[in-house]
């Protein structure tokens, strides 16, 4: 039996240039679900109160991206040539890759957001354990 994974969430905040990974409480997974690449959530959600998150895409269990041009919750393999789930080969080249669409369902196990609307606390304060992980990993470097 695979293990159960918690959904979470990475916020980067485009003022400072940091990134917040956040773990989103089960009984709040429900609010995620339905929305798509693009939609604004309540920042409250995950314990940004007074934050609007802008949704910018996100992986599934597998590690497959969301593209915002593929419609659904479903996985699809199409031909790319630029854009997330594609590595740029050269001028002119294509590859069919697997991908995501755009709305997140229960198979989402990251969601990835940035900051639309600033709150009055600034994020290293109301998530000082993410920012805290962050000095670790630089300093081991």
């Amino acid at each position: 039996m695979a293990p159960v994974r918690n959904m979470k969430i990475v916020i980067g905040d485009p003022k400072s240039g940091k990134c917040y990974g956040i773990e989103i409480p089960k009984d709040k997974e429900s609010h995620f679900i339905g929305k798509k690449i693009g939609d604004k959530v309540e920042g409250g959600l995950v314990g940004a109160d007074g934050y609007e998150l802008l949704i910018t895409g996100g992986s599934d269990m597998a590690g497959f991206p969301m593209r915002k041009d593929v419609s659904g919750p479903r996985r699809a393999e199409v031909i790319l040539s630029s854009g997330a789930g594609y590595r740029f080969q050269g001028k002119g080249m294509r590859a069919k890759r697997n991908v995501r669409g755009n709305l997140i369902s229960d198979q989402i196990i990251q969601v990835n957001a940035k900051v639309a609307a600033a709150g009055s606390k600034p994020l290293e304060e109301l998530f000082p354990k993410a920012a805290a992980g962050e000095k670790k990993e630089e300093k081991k470097k």
